[in-house]
């Protein structure tokens, strides 16, 4: 019965979109040090596969200009994700290190504390659902 209510108020809301629908989902990048380079940004729904999503079968991986206005991520079902960025600039595709610290910056979504290493999932998770959704997320450089 309850559910029926539900389902009757949800046909009288304007503009109400069905909960799978995709939402449009955007990030903006601050404290890149130089715009050399691309960013390479990684978008996840399992935390198996994160920071890196390289082998995700359902991945979403882009490599967009190095800028700090909004970048568009396309649209993507609603649900738990997370974003993890390298800020590639010297365009080899891939974070750089030395001595296991980073030389390139990195980000993630939520802009969680990184200390030893990647964040976890869930403290970069944030939810997509019934609307768009920008993630502001902060580049941290270590060397």
């Amino acid at each position: 019965m309850g559910l029926l209510f539900l389902g009757g108020v949800m046909a009288v809301l304007p503009g109400a979109a069905p909960i799978s629908e995709p939402q449009p989902l955007s990030m903006s990048v601050q404290n890149l040090r130089s715009n050399k380079g691309a960013l390479l940004v990684c978008i996840t729904r399992s935390p198996a596969y994160f920071p890196d999503c390289s082998h995700d079968p359902d991945k979403r991986h882009l490599s967009v200009a190095a800028t700090t206005a909004a970048i568009p991520l396309g649209e993507v079902v609603p649900g738990d994700y997370a974003i993890a960025i390298i800020h590639d600039e010297n365009g080899n595709g891939k974070l750089d290190t030395f001595a296991g610290i980073p030389r390139e910056g990195v980000g993630f979504s939520r802009n969680p504390a990184i200390r030893f290493g990647a964040p976890s999932f869930r403290s970069a998770q944030f939810q997509v659902a019934g609307s768009g959704v920008r993630q502001e997320i902060k580049i941290k450089y270590f060397l």
